[in-house]
C-alpha cells in the first residue's frame, strides 16, 4: 500500500470512493451527501487550509481522509480530521489507521499544534485522540453526539481551556454534519 498526500487529479476517484463507502454503509441518500460535501470540501477550500491523505493499491484509491483548517480561540495551529473513507473491502485491515498516522506525522512537520475530530471515540483513539468536552474547545455547532468530540495535542503540551468560538472551513459549515 502507497501513502501520498492529495493531488488533483485525485478528486474524481476520491468523491467516487466516499460516495460508494458511505452508499454501503448508510445508504445511497447519505452517499450522495457526502460525495457532495467532499466535492464541495475540494473545491472551495483553499489549499493551505486543506490537506488530504491517500492510500492506493495497485493504483487504485482505497482510501482518503482530509484535515482542513480549524480556528480555535487560543490562536494556536490547529486542524480538523473530517471526513475519513476506506474502500469497503479494505475495512478492518487497518488502512485509515495507517492514513491518520501518516496525516498526522505530515501535520507535525507543518508545525500544527492541535488536531481535532468528531467520530467513533473507540476508533479514533487508536490514532491518539481523546475524548474532550466543550467546556475545553467549544465546537463550531452543536455536537449531535457530544461524546464524538475528540482532539491531540500534536506538540507535547496539553490541551488548555480555551474560551471563545471556533470556526471551520466554509465546507464544514453545515450544522447538519455535526
Amino acid at each position: 500500500m502507497k501513502l501520498s498526500l492529495f493531488h488533483q487529479s485525485a478528486l474524481q476517484p476520491v468523491v467516487e470512493l466516499f460516495k460508494s463507502v458511505f452508499s454501503a454503509s448508510e445508504g445511497e441518500a447519505e452517499g450522495d451527501v457526502i460525495a457532495d460535501f467532499v466535492a464541495n470540501l475540494m473545491v472551495t477550500t483553499d489549499p493551505q487550509d486543506l490537506i488530504g491523505c491517500l492510500a492506493e493499491e495497485n493504483e487504485k484509491i482505497i482510501g482518503c481522509i482530509f484535515f482542513s483548517r480549524f480556528m480555535v480561540p487560543s490562536g494556536q495551529t490547529a486542524f480538523i480530521l473530517s471526513p475519513v473513507a476506506v474502500s469497503t473491502a479494505k475495512q478492518g485491515l487497518g488502512v485509515g489507521q495507517q492514513l491518520i498516522r501518516f496525516g498526522l506525522e505530515y501535520l507535525k512537520t507543518q508545525q500544527v499544534d492541535l488536531v481535532f475530530t468528531y467520530g467513533d471515540p473507540s476508533y479514533y483513539a487508536k490514532t491518539g485522540f481523546t475524548p474532550i468536552n466543550e467546556t475545553l474547545v467549544k465546537a463550531p455547532f452543536p455536537l449531535s453526539q457530544p461524546i464524538g468530540w475528540l482532539a491531540q495535542s500534536l506538540d507535547g503540551k496539553a490541551i488548555q481551556p480555551m474560551s471563545g468560538e471556533t470556526q471551520c472551513v466554509q465546507a464544514l459549515c453545515d450544522p447538519s454534519l455535526w
